[in-house]
């Protein structure tokens, strides 16, 4: 009898991830079929040229839910949809007649001259809207196609730009909103950011990247390294003097990873070539098969530090990095909101506002008080707060008085000063609860329950409408993701799902989720006081939030 013959099958090959330096250039998802087809970048002369003519019903979907984003253009929300229809409805069932439109401000300042032309478009054409992003960037709504054209012809000559303001390129790089101004700043970085702008704008081949790729460069640790695609942060090289520390592959969003690092040394003059290298790298190795997988994060997951800093040298740089020491981050944020002294002997003024909101007509009186403070200077942040440099410290007080009826606070309560929360139901189509209104309504309310409660740290607030994170809600003291909650009589209502103890800087960590744990959006006030009453009375000497959230039985947190 003849044993019978076993024939395996044979071996599958690897699934292409869609990554073009290994030959797989087909499209494997729809967004990579409409870039295919045509660069985004082309997008813009079919705004001036048809759609701002022949208004919105003029726009074909591969421009409209696709192409637009790279000339800083999402649709918003129409209003009247609840939270409930966000996952339900077919996206241009949200869709209103309108835009979202980014203002990317690299490295986060401007003249007063053009923070007054943002404001001057707001009031003519976004309906006197603004909100000071946690990207340096300032967003409007209300945008119609038929204006675009014309708030460009406003904003380019200025130096303002909204090319790549959204889409699958490089975003706005972030940096310090004190550059060039504090005494312990041995590199002022704003040369390279301005590099990086001309690269950016010179090989448009870099508009096509599997997903969005942020950066961050300054001296100090106040542009949140830890979460963007490559971050370069100020350290002294024991040998070869100041220069940066490089990370890679940070990103939050449902996925959240923190950036690690290379553990290599660029001096200053080197950091436009190294940033394109890793974008480069990113275009040609990233995986462009499911848009999950898209981001470097998940590369240098899969990679580990060493096989990117390899492929970056080799392929891209042709030379070897040299290695260096790890930047030290603060065990707290860097924020400048109140006054910060200057090496020049001026001194620059932060303030903020509950969650960023602004107008168009307060960006322009904040324009106006700052020069009348002898000031021609104002950054913005990544934390949503405004900075108004170079003030004569003679003029500060003046300057506080006559931006604190605007809303504008430098001396602000921990509440005021410690809240973020993303653009919410309002406009977000992703949205499916209300975060800006709520987070004014919320910062009033804890004002006044918790007033008499000391803190040696503050505590901080990230209020997010959905799952993704703009408000970073995994590195905030208390991040309260939004959800549709039962409440106590049965009802689906907008609440949230808290995250408790995450944190950037020394310590950077997520906070824990309390999956049981839901509470409603009316109920987020008594919650947040709970927590902060039980802190205050239990935590140790010195303790910060996030510490003392780690360590104590989740019982106490609910």
């Amino acid at each position: 009898m003849t044993a019978s013959t076993h024939n395996p099958r044979p071996a599958r090959a690897p699934r292409s991830e869609g990554q073009w330096a290994l030959g797989q250039h087909e499209p494997l998802n729809p967004n990579e079929e409409f870039k295919a087809a045509d660069n985004p970048l082309n997008v813009r002369q079919r705004i001036i040229d048809v759609y701002a003519k022949q208004g919105f019903a003029s726009i074909p979907e591969d421009d409209l839910h696709g192409r637009m984003r790279w000339a800083g253009l999402y649709t918003q929300r129409k209003p009247g949809i609840d939270g409930g229809r966000t996952a339900q409805l077919d996206p241009a069932e949200l869709d209103d007649e309108y835009f979202m439109m980014r203002i990317r401000v690299d490295g986060g300042l401007l003249t007063t001259g053009q923070l007054d032309a943002i404001g001057q478009v707001s009031a003519r054409y976004a309906r006197d809207t603004a909100d000071i992003t946690d990207r340096n960037n300032i967003q409007y709504h209300w945008i119609d196609v038929r204006d675009v054209p014309a708030i460009w012809d406003q904003i380019e000559p200025l130096g303002l730009w909204t090319q790549e303001g959204c889409g699958d390129c490089p975003r706005v790089v972030l940096g310090s909103p004190v550059a060039g101004r504090l005494a312990g700043e041995l590199i002022d970085s704003r040369p390279q950011i301005e590099q990086i702008k001309q690269i950016l704008r010179a090989d448009p081949s870099l508009a096509n990247l599997p997903r969005k790729f942020k950066t961050s460069i300054s001296w100090f640790w106040d542009a949140v390294p830890e979460i963007n695609d490559i971050s370069f942060v100020g350290v002294v090289h024991p040998e070869h003097g100041p220069g940066f520390d490089v990370l890679a592959g940070g990103g939050l969003s449902t996925a959240p990873q923190l950036a690690v690092r290379l553990g290599a040394w660029v001096p200053q003059e080197d950091i436009p070539q190294v940033w394109y290298a890793m974008v480069r790298l990113v275009r040609d190795y990233g995986y462009r098969r499911l848009r999950t997988r898209a981001r470097l994060k998940v590369l240098v997951r899969d990679w580990g530090a060493a096989r990117v800093r390899e492929v970056l040298e080799t392929e891209y740089l042709h030379r070897p990095l040299l290695d260096g020491p790890a930047a030290q981050a603060p065990d707290h944020p860097l924020d400048y909101v109140g006054i910060t002294e200057q090496a020049d002997g001026n001194v620059a003024v932060g303030f903020t506002a509950v969650a960023g909101r602004v107008s168009g007509t307060i960006l322009s009186a904040v324009a106006r008080a700052a020069r009348d403070a002898g000031s021609d200077a104002v950054s913005l942040t990544a934390l949503q707060k405004l900075i108004v440099l170079d003030v004569d410290p003679a003029r500060a007080e003046q300057l506080i008085a006559a931006l604190e009826p605007l809303g504008l606070h430098a001396r602000a309560s921990a509440w005021r000063r410690g809240t973020m929360a993303c653009t919410g139901l309002e406009y977000c189509k992703l949205a499916i609860v209300e975060t800006k209104g709520r987070a004014h309504s919320l910062v009033a309310d804890l004002d006044r329950r918790l007033a008499g409660i000391p803190l040696e740290r503050p505590v901080s607030i990230g209020l997010n409408g959905c799952p993704n994170s703009c408000a970073r809600i995994q590195v905030s003291d208390i991040g309260l993701k939004g959800q549709l909650v039962t409440d106590s009589e049965g009802n689906q209502v907008e609440g949230f799902q808290a995250h408790l103890g995450g944190e950037l800087g020394a310590d950077a960590g997520y906070g824990r989720k309390l999956r049981g744990h839901k509470v409603t959006s009316a109920e987020a006030g008594d919650y947040i006081e709970r927590l902060v009453r039980a802190y205050a009375a239990g935590a140790r000497p010195g303790e910060r939030f996030a510490q003392w959230a780690g360590r104590v039985d989740e019982d106490v947190l609910q």
